[in-house]
């Protein structure tokens, strides 16, 4: 017999997930009587694995062929923490671990526990929103822009449909300077289109003046590229959303800066008063020169991406806390918060400064963390991440759900090891962040979505020319719209705010960067996806409890899935079934499905690659 505690069950831990300085929890562990147990305690560690303190837990009752021991405690700082038991016995004594959602003697991991600041909150409105992510020069171009002050040299498009720009220079350089002049009045201008989708956030891949098309070589914060337009046309653009109840997040690059960039201006093309060209700089400090002027820390070893010293004291100013920083100057603008571009490369103290400057200037400003793990427990350089217990991030891009639906629709994973993942996050992170996480598929840092699941693999081993002329066949991309719409009905049924990348929903196609990158295909959409994310964006912005509700699984495994979502009296039950065989499920109201055949009146048939929302009545 096993010794029986299961942290995300309430009948061994009450209440569910993190805590609140002094809020009092309840834990209940069974042990089978034969163990003989004389004592239990509960060990607490501090993140770093030094002793917090223990809790002395106290025999209750015996049930069946268990003993019951209860102890209950509270914790009076914030932190992150670790446990395990001490279970002393007639004859000697043993720690109890974790391992998977059993018990272990002497070996497997700690519980985990979050006591995050009681204070700690997040936007209403961007609670369990939908997010719609644009690589702003590939989504839509209206008008001209005047090119005045465009960092040269570049290239621009003549045709919008025409292949980017991937090959590299004789000198092996990708300089990723092609345009094809998409704006922020191309974005204006479909933003009918984009509230179609059900979308209630808009996130902007970097927008300031920069060499490249991606924008993430910084070259002057404080102004957008001339190839987007100008402040004006930015500022109609989110007075425009606004009005469609769209909020418009910018992404926050301050991690490096561009070589050509007024900070540096390594091609001089600024002025000359970079760090690059004059030791007097006011931007000096913010780089570490090894031998100037050449030999200095670059991000990644790219010398035209040279590392910030975040925690400078003119760069905190220049981006945070002086008068017309540049958070100040976006949000003036029209902007309602940032997502912070590889956020554990900027320190703790940097990344708190931001939230409290934000919340200062707008308090329901919205700042999300590019994660790519779990967040809760991140360590990064050496160093524990504390972006909840310090109630700095609210939300994150949630890499781990994106890996947990993937490792499913491609039968690496029966189900079980999705409910895991799921429930893993919806344990560990607070569920005010919860609510506002960033669900994807699909990134400008990912293949395209509908190519990895038609193709089954990035084919890394094919060379770059193989990839950037690749278009599927009839076969795999029947196959890859079949999963695509599995994983999204999965995406936009669970916790969090679903995300599309734009040109997903339009069956849009590519390997890695910049194959997925290309242009928005107006007038050649894959009509058929595009309703079916439309109908899936509409029907979540109607039932609330998709939106904000709690999760429970009632089936995991051989393929087949099965929760509920419920909130404020209201439930609704999801059905997935990625098995090799029809599924007979008892159902209410259906709400929205696919590959469905109805039975009887409370009875459907889920065929293979079928899922159905359906209301309890």
């Amino acid at each position: 017999m096993r010794i029986l505690y299961d942290s995300k069950e309430r009948m061994y831990k009450d209440p569910f997930g993190t805590l609140t300085p002094n809020q009092s929890c309840t834990l209940h562990i069974h042990i089978p009587s034969s163990v003989q147990a004389t004592k239990v305690m509960v060990q607490f560690n501090h993140q770093d694995g030094t002793p917090s303190h223990t809790v002395p837990m106290e025999y209750q009752i015996k049930r069946g062929a268990y003993d019951i021991y209860q102890g209950k405690f509270s914790l009076a700082h914030t932190g992150l923490y670790f446990y395990y038991f001490y279970i002393t016995t007639r004859t000697g004594g043993f720690r109890l671990f974790k391992q998977g959602n059993d018990t272990n003697m002497e070996a497997g991991d700690c519980w985990q526990l979050s006591c995050i600041p009681a204070d700690f909150t997040t936007p209403d409105w961007a609670k369990g929103a939908t997010i719609y992510q644009i690589f702003p020069d590939r989504f839509h171009k209206a008008g001209r822009c005047d090119l005045t002050g465009k960092l040269e040299p570049y290239t621009v498009h003549q045709d919008w449909y025409e292949e980017v720009s991937w090959r590299p220079t004789p000198e092996g350089l990708v300089l990723n300077n092609d345009f094809f002049g998409g704006n922020f009045r191309g974005i204006t201008e479909k933003l009918d289109y984009i509230a179609s989708l059900g979308t209630t956030i808009l996130y902007l891949n970097p927008i300031s003046k920069s060499f490249s098309s991606h924008r993430y070589d910084t070259g002057d914060y404080k102004t957008p590229d001339p190839m987007l337009g100008t402040e004006a046309d930015f500022a109609a653009m989110c007075k425009a959303a606004h009005a469609r109840g769209i909020r418009v997040i910018l992404d926050g690059v301050y991690s490096h800066t561009g070589s050509n960039s007024l900070y540096f201006d390594k091609e001089r093309t600024f002025g000359g008063k970079g760090a690059y060209c004059t030791q007097n700089s006011p931007y000096s400090g913010w780089y570490t020169f090894y031998q100037w002027p050449d030999n200095y820390n670059s991000w990644w070893g790219f010398d035209t991406l040279p590392t910030v010293n975040k925690m400078d004291k003119s760069f905190i100013e220049y981006i945070i806390t002086g008068p017309d920083s540049v958070l100040e100057h976006w949000l003036k603008l029209g902007a309602d918060g940032f997502r912070l571009d590889v956020v554990d490369e900027l320190p703790n103290e940097f990344v708190l400064l931001l939230k409290k400057r934000l919340r200062e200037l707008k308090p329901d400003a919205l700042l999300i963390g590019e994660v790519w793990e779990d967040a809760s427990n991140k360590e990064a350089y050496g160093i524990r991440r504390r972006y909840f217990v310090d109630g700095v991030l609210d939300s994150c891009m949630n890499y781990p759900y994106r890996t947990a639906i993937l490792n499913y629709m491609k039968e690496r994973d029966g189900g079980q090891g999705l409910k895991e993942t799921v429930m893993s996050i919806v344990e560990n992170y607070p569920p005010q962040v919860l609510s506002c996480n960033m669900n994807m598929l699909g990134t400008h840092d990912t293949p395209r979505i509908l190519t990895l699941l038609g193709v089954g693999s990035e084919c890394r081993e094919r060379s770059r020319e193989w990839r950037a002329s690749f278009r599927m066949e009839a076969d795999q991309r029947r196959r890859g719209k079949e999963l695509l719409k599995l994983g999204a009905a999965l995406l936009f049924a669970f916790p969090g705010s679903p995300t599309v990348y734009y040109g997903d929903e339009a069956g849009m196609e590519g390997f890695e960067d910049p194959f997925n990158r290309r242009t928005y295909p107006w007038g050649r959409e894959d009509r058929e996806l595009l309703a079916f994310f439309q109908q899936l964006g509409q029907l979540r912005k109607g039932q609330e409890p998709l939106r904000l509700g709690d999760i429970s699984f009632f089936e995991a495994g051989d393929g087949k899935l099965g929760f509920t979502r419920s909130v404020n009296g209201q439930t609704l039950r999801i059905y997935v079934n990625h098995s090799m065989d029809a599924w007979q499920v008892p159902v209410g109201r259906v709400l929205f499905g696919h590959h469905i055949h109805t039975l009887a009146p409370t009875w459907l048939s889920l065929s293979p690659m079928g899922f159905c929302v359906t209301r309890e009545e």
